[in-house]
């Protein structure tokens, strides 16, 4: 009869792993249908997450905790709109400067291309090619910044209405994050439980607020020093310059070569002399390695180190869920599952099914200590 027992909890638990592996594979898909919805609300808790540090700096304090909740939204809103109309505004000019400039680049790069002798045919065609490109952005110039101008216009209510929803997701957690916290630990029904929620609380806090907080700090220094180094070059925009950089610098790997790139493209746009364009990615090359490899890792240190194979994964799904916001959140998305998992504990559900195993296993620090 104990057999029958056992047969019979072991069958269920089967049919629910494999409707939880049903549930796991539509995730996916659920996510990138419902963007609209779950990509404000993902990226706002992230962002309430990172902001709970200010908000007790402020309740120790003795500030209110819905006065220091609003206090943490206009600090991150106002840097939000730094940042953006540092980046936007310039950028605008310089797609609006592309039609102008392409003759610019073609003469910057025609030294480069001399040297590949052999490839006359492929230089031939290229020329063509754009200078058939140049003739038609002169023909539509005055209707690029326009159509430009359209794309926003449509756009911007839709955009304002979700970080309209995505600031109040923020409000609301930072305003009932003590209470919630509290309740959250008093619930459990055993001592252990609590102390288990409260660690995995903590912890989830302390690696999220303090991987971005950190990141945070040395983006925003590289992009400085690169627009320092750009404005002596004599770039137009460095401060643009300098925020693309910091912003694509949270993409791990990606992020890095996509500014290189761009960087190259500016250059090219601002030097006649092929070598003079080169300088800009050049520089931020060097400096984007100097940071990964030395500066990165003594910050950060081995506590929040997370496998590269792990961080390539997390960022091309939620690059194909989210796009580019997707690729943004993957690195903090993987810190806090990983948090979560390794002071909780993961399910045992092998062990579980095939031998004589529990439902769940201790975390890392336990099973350091044991």
């Amino acid at each position: 009869m104990e057999a029958l027992q056992v047969k019979r909890v072991r069958l269920l638990a089967s049919l629910t792993l494999m409707a939880g592996v049903g549930l796991i594979l539509a995730l996916p898909f659920a996510l990138r249908a419902g963007a609209e919805f779950f990509l404000p609300v993902t990226a706002a808790l992230v962002v309430a997450i990172a902001l709970v540090p200010m908000l007790e700096w402020f309740e120790r304090r003795g500030v209110p905790a819905k006065l220091a909740s609003l206090l943490c939204v206009l600090v991150f809103l106002a840097t939000a709109v730094f940042a953006m109309a540092a980046i936007v505004i310039p950028a605008i000019d310089w797609v609006a400067l592309i039609p102008q400039r392409i003759d610019r680049v073609t003469h910057t790069l025609a030294p480069l291309i001399d040297l590949y002798s052999n490839l006359e045919k492929f230089i031939d065609k290229t020329a063509a090619r754009i200078s058939l490109e140049a003739s038609q952005a002169r023909t539509v110039r005055v209707e690029t910044p326009n159509s430009l101008l359209g794309i926003i216009t449509a756009s911007a209510p839709h955009a304002a209405i979700q970080l309209f929803f995505a600031l109040l997701v923020v409000y609301f957690f930072l305003a009932g994050w003590t209470g919630m916290r509290k309740r959250t630990i008093v619930s459990r029904g055993s001592f252990e439980g609590a102390l288990t929620t409260a660690r995995v609380i903590q912890q989830t806090v302390d690696a999220t607020s303090t991987y971005i907080g950190t990141i945070t700090v040395i983006n925003v220094c590289l992009g400085g020093l690169t627009a320092a180094i750009l404005w002596a070059l004599g770039m137009d925009s460095p401060v643009m310059w300098g925020g693309i950089v910091a912003v694509l610098n949270y993409i791990p790997y990606l992020g890095p070569i996509v500014a290189a790139v761009l960087l190259a493209l500016g250059g090219l746009m601002t030097f006649a002399d092929p070598w003079a364009a080169m300088l800009p990615p050049l520089i931020f090359i060097s400096l984007h390695l100097m940071e990964a490899n030395a500066i990165t890792p003594l910050i950060v240190g081995h506590r929040l180190t997370i496998n590269p194979l792990l961080i390539l994964v997390s960022l091309s799904f939620w690059a194909w869920v989210w796009g580019t916001t997707g690729a943004l959140l993957a690195v903090p998305l993987l810190i806090i599952f990983k948090t979560i998992f390794a002071a909780a504990g993961t399910p045992d559900i092998a062990g579980f099914l095939f031998e004589d195993g529990t439902l769940t296993h201790v975390g890392e620090e336990e099973e350091k200590e044991a």
